[in-house]
């Protein structure tokens, strides 16, 4: 039986039964008391969109070559293995939402409820990692825009067609006006687009492993050998950091019209499968294409001609919808380090969810006070200083591939897996006030759902729910630890193995 000794008295109502049977039907249905006051526009479906937009990026043309190092099979489990690590860290991030008001979570607002005076590192690493990608896909547009126009223009004489510099600061005038939009769902049309890139370059793949144009160049062919643990562990990496989407998941959580826990697994299991088909797909075609003799970059391998030009343009539509994708989380996460400040707790002290679970309340924010939405001028002079610092760094910047694999070892690993397991873990501590009202307004609702159940016995009920916590909590806590490890992993392999070749 649950214990609810950190829950003071509920306030009266004037008509108790009606109101709580109400609050109780409202959760059946999705929405508890904690969603009044509040309600998401997003669709599941651009939900979905938007999530696999964030996950899918150039990283898709790099898996022939992580299986060229692993070999067929475990480059599938690994593949797999990923998706699975990185869906469950997305998983944890829904059950910690629950913790907090509806449209008001965020990495800094859990950050109040658990490591308060952790949040300012916490939110700097998403920071630095959403600007780091978001200035290579600018990168990635200055190295292929010339390609492509030589490939549609071969004899062009225009020099500054030609000219890197020129396209990051052309395709600047279309991002720019998509990264000053406030909601994540409003760039559910442009992720459409983006998706669109990503089946050409797919299709792309595919074709030619049938038609079979790439047989005189293939090399050796591994199902079951690998390329030996140094280069394994090199193409490690690769994989784990393609499903990074963890920054934009609390924002998807907040839009979402139905936030109900059926609908919220859904869109991840429908964003991480939908990736990882298509990673394995791209992956297994594109390496029995070349065999051992794959590139990083599969598209940069197949003849000039119009097909593989288009395909090279699709990158370029891909990175530069994706590039407000990364503005979005980097913008949240700096407001949220320009607030912070040192603070010790006390027992008198309100927090985000203080109210949240039992009655309707506002949202607050740090040291209690309304947690309301960022200002325009604060919103429109962020927005524009991480632009302008990442047209600079991409104008005189041409490589940032050591830079980003060490950003991506901390940052990601950091948002995949840490911050998720670590969250839940200190959250749903049995003692915890938050978490002993979030199993009261549960188990108030299994009441309820099995008033009719004939033969119900309660006790059984609260056993197997709380089984389930227990077992949730241990393997949010296993999770973080997988995230240490991998960090480790993919430092150790950034700075003693690539930078040795």
């Amino acid at each position: 039986m649950a214990s609810y000794a950190a829950i003071g008295p509920e306030p009266d109502d004037a008509e108790p039964m009606s109101s709580s049977t109400g609050s109780l039907r409202g959760r059946r249905r999705g929405r508890g008391k904690k969603d009044i006051g509040y309600s998401g526009q997003a669709s599941w479906a651009s939900s979905v969109i938007n999530l696999v937009n964030t996950i899918l990026g150039a990283g898709l043309l790099a898996m022939p070559s992580a299986l060229s190092k692993m070999g067929i099979f475990l480059g599938i489990f690994v593949i797999a293995w990923a998706g699975m690590t990185s869906g469950f860290g997305l998983y944890l991030q829904t059950r910690c939402a629950r913790y907090l008001d509806r449209g008001h979570v965020s990495f800094a607002a859990l950050s109040q409820l658990t490591y308060p005076n952790l949040s300012i590192i916490f939110d700097a690493a998403i920071a630095i990692k959403c600007f780091g990608v978001g200035v290579s896909y600018l990168i990635i547009i200055g190295d292929l825009m010339p390609g492509v126009v030589k490939g549609f223009a071969p004899g062009v004489g225009i020099s500054f067609l030609i000219d890197r510099q020129f396209w990051i600061t052309a395709f600047m005038l279309i991002v720019i006006p998509l990264s000053f939009l406030r909601r994540l769902d409003s760039l559910k049309y442009t992720s459409i687009i983006a998706l669109c890139s990503i089946a050409y370059l797919v299709i792309l793949v595919v074709a030619h492993y049938i038609k079979g144009d790439t047989l005189q160049d293939r090399g050796e062919v591994r199902v079951f050998q690998w390329a030996g643990p140094v280069s394994a562990l090199a193409a490690f990496p690769v994989i784990v950091f393609a499903y990074t989407c963890h920054q934009n998941m609390f924002s998807i959580l907040n839009e979402i019209a139905d936030n109900s826990h059926f609908r919220t697994t859904s869109v991840i299991g429908a964003s991480i499968g939908g990736a990882c088909s298509l990673y394995i797909l791209t992956g297994i075609t594109g390496y029995l294409s070349y065999g051992d003799n794959i590139k990083g970059n599969i598209v940069s391998m197949y003849p000039t001609r119009t097909a593989s030009t288009v395909g090279r343009l699709a990158i370029v539509i891909l990175v530069m919808f994706s590039y407000p994708l990364q503005i979005h989380p980097c913008r949240a996460s700096i407001d949220a380090c320009l607030k912070w400040r040192p603070r010790r707790r006390s027992q008198n002290e309100s927090s985000p969810s203080r109210n949240t679970l039992l009655t309707p309340s506002k949202p607050h924010g740090h040291h209690g006070k309304p947690n309301l939405e960022m200002g325009d001028i604060r919103f429109a002079i962020i927005t524009t200083v991480l632009i302008v610092l990442s047209f600079i760094t991409a104008m005189t910047v041409s490589s940032l591939e050591k830079v980003l694999a060490y950003v991506g070892s901390t940052g990601s690993t950091t948002i995949s897996f840490i911050l998720p397991g670590l969250f839940y873990y200190k959250i749903s501590d049995p003692d915890s006030a938050h978490h002993q009202r979030l199993i009261k307004d549960e188990d108030d609702e299994d009441e309820y759902a099995s008033a009719d159940a004939e033969g119900y016995v309660m006790s059984d009920a609260h056993k197997s729910r709380h089984w389930r916590r227990g077992l949730l909590r241990n393997l949010s806590l296993a999770l973080a630890i997988y995230g240490v490890v991998v960090m480790i992993t993919c430092l150790a392999t950034n700075t003693f193995l690539v930078a040795a070749h």
